[in-house]
């Protein structure tokens, strides 16, 4: 019998370092200028998929082992309860953003 390999066992808990959260779209000078703010932060990032915008926010989950396994995998929250093989940040490498800002230069260059 062949065992199934398990992804996670090859990865380095991509999708255990960083949150994303939607943002409102921003509209006006005043919206971009919050923007420009959050971008002003270490490990902050503000990427648009498919029209919406979200702040990306570098950070490890604190459940995430020295073997970059969950240590709280049984109970683990429904958003990681979420991710499938298919769609995870290991296999799909390029992420499609429609835009991809990680400094205010590159905000203010748009």
């Amino acid at each position: 019998m062949i065992v199934p390999e398990i992804l996670c066992e090859k990865c380095a808990g991509l999708c255990c370092r960083y949150l994303a959260l939607p943002i409102d779209t921003p509209e006006d000078k005043g919206d971009f200028d919050d923007v420009r703010w959050y971008l002003a932060h270490e490990g902050i990032s503000i990427f648009v998929e498919e029209g919406d915008w979200y702040i990306n926010i570098a950070t490890r989950c604190k459940y995430l082992n020295k073997d970059n396994m969950c240590d709280i995998y049984e109970t683990r929250p429904r958003i990681c309860r979420g991710y499938e093989e298919e769609t995870c940040d290991y296999n799909s490498g390029d992420y499609g953003y429609d835009l991809y800002f990680s400094s205010i230069e590159e905000l203010d260059e748009y």
